[in-house]
């Protein structure tokens, strides 16, 4: 079982057991966190999509450490005017172990018939065609 999920801005595949590096949370260590915009749920074959969320579902984390990433340097030159920077970052991380991704079933159930219903009613709709346009008649002289 794996679900797509949004952390701190930005989306992780997850699974249970999976350590992942996100951007620092303001929980502290030891602690445990809830997600609640899970994108995408598959248990075992059976994919779940949300619009844009699933509800009812969610991924519980437990934080691990707070860290700074690897650093970056930046550097800027332009050859011949004598134009050089050096500029230097590091990223402030958070490492969370994923525990568990919990989705409710009745409601996935009514989304999927909700979506269904939708498609239908697209597909019936009347097609239009529009007139074919004169052309204009060019005159000699």
């Amino acid at each position: 079982m794996y679900a797509i999920v949004e952390i701190a801005g930005q989306q992780f595949k997850v699974s249970k057991d999976l350590k992942v590096y996100v951007h620092r949370l303001a929980n502290e260590e030891g602690t445990k966190v809830s997600f609640d915009k899970v994108y995408l749920l598959d248990d075992n074959g059976t994919i779940t999509i949300g619009a844009p969320a699933i509800e009812g579902a969610s991924v519980e984390a437990k934080v691990l450490q707070h860290l700074k990433g690897d650093k970056v340097i930046v550097f800027k030159k332009k050859r011949r005017k004598g134009y050089k920077k050096r500029n230097g970052h590091r990223q402030y991380l958070t490492q969370i172990v994923i525990e568990g991704i919990t989705a409710s079933a009745p409601k996935k159930a009514a989304a999927k018939k909700e979506t269904v219903e939708v498609a239908t009613e697209e597909v019936a709709a009347p097609k239009v065609k529009k007139a074919p346009k004169a052309k204009k008649e060019e005159t000699q002289e």
